[in-house]
């Protein structure tokens, strides 16, 4: 009898403990432009290492077709953080709709202009662009940004273009092979994944390493980061800071890991049939993630700089850029725990 009640005591305290745990975590939801996409991937990949449930927190990572849809979820109410590129913040703070970015995961946007594989002969430029149907992940997404933006810089009216949302996954590799579109603005791994079939593939602008970020924006140009409305980041201190940890925690151990090591953490279904080339992808894209988390102010007033070029209204609009990001939890979690993500 003592054995048994001995037995169920010690049952009855794991149930506690397991309840105190849950409790203590804190539940956020991250809206992601795009999960298989792999300028996301340090979002995804600290949810494989358990980098959330560390740092106090129950993570549900919902997954949608492009950054804008994932914007919307935030401004709707049904997420609390934006998994998606910083040049939202700066664009909706243009439209007095205040948002601001805590961590930064990705030093280069890593976005690509592709020309469809059939249309390799006919479209040799951006020039030859006009009047084309084009892809993106999704209207008004950082896709979209991107085209519009090259389009005005080579002088073609980017009112005389259809744009498309095909998503950036598989979606927008069929569109690309069965011609539903002559070009498209891609990211990895979908873009490595058309050329491991079409070796010729043009590509007519790449932002995947420093050399062609400065290329096309003269200067550094943040992708990826967690951001949510600055009001949600005042009111949740300890929640945006933990995050941040999660993320730089991520980052350090990317850097100091293999892309064979990272590829086994990621969830199958992301990786694909081909692990080969999204091996290959992922090489190209580790150079991308960011080493310390931290916005590079100069990096932000590029960003404005575009927006500012491509859109009457964020240039008239006299944008505070610094409002728009802060480095605070980064260097908070640098003080008291040493994390940097190398």
């Amino acid at each position: 009898m003592r054995f048994i009640l001995g037995k169920l005591a010690a049952t009855l305290l794991a149930l506690v403990l397991i309840s105190d745990i849950a409790a203590a975590q804190t539940k956020v939801t991250i809206a992601v432009g795009g999960g298989a996409c792999l300028c996301y991937l340090p979002t995804v990949l600290a949810k494989q290492l358990g980098e959330y449930e560390k740092a106090g927190l129950a993570v549900e990572l919902v997954d949608l077709k492009g950054g804008s849809d994932a914007l919307r979820a935030v401004l709707g109410g049904s997420a609390d953080v934006v998994s998606g590129y910083f040049d939202h913040c700066v664009n909706l703070a243009a439209k007095k709709q205040e948002l601001q970015s805590f961590v930064v995961y990705d030093r280069y946007p890593g976005l690509v202009l592709v020309v469809s594989p059939g249309h390799t002969a006919d479209i040799k430029s951006i020039k030859d662009l006009a009047s084309k149907k084009i892809g993106v992940s999704a209207p008004g997404s950082s896709t979209d940004f991107f085209l519009k933006f090259l389009l005005k810089k080579n002088g073609v009216d980017p009112a005389g273009v259809a744009v498309i949302g095909v998503g950036l996954g598989a979606t927008a590799v069929a569109a690309m092979e069965q011609g539903q579109i002559d070009a498209a603005v891609m990211l990895d791994p979908s873009v490595t994944v058309l050329q491991g079939g079409h070796p010729d593939l043009r590509i007519l602008s790449d932002t995947r390493t420093q050399k062609d970020t400065l290329d096309v924006f003269g200067g550094e140009y943040p992708g990826g980061a967690l951001y949510s409305t600055t009001a949600w980041v005042a009111g949740h201190e300890k929640e945006v800071q933990a995050l941040t940890n999660a993320i730089l925690s991520t980052l350090g151990w990317i850097h100091a890991h293999t892309a064979e090591e990272i590829m086994d953490k990621m969830p199958p279904e992301m990786v694909g049939k081909n692990k080969e080339l999204y091996l290959a992808a992922l090489k190209n894209t580790i150079p991308m993630y960011s080493q310390t988390g931290k916005m590079d102010p100069k990096g932000a007033d590029a960003v404005l700089a575009v927006f500012s070029e491509g859109s009457p209204e964020v240039a008239k609009a006299n944008v505070d850029v610094s409002k728009t990001y802060t480095n605070k939890y980064v260097e908070q979690a640098k003080k008291t725990t040493g994390l940097n993500a190398r």
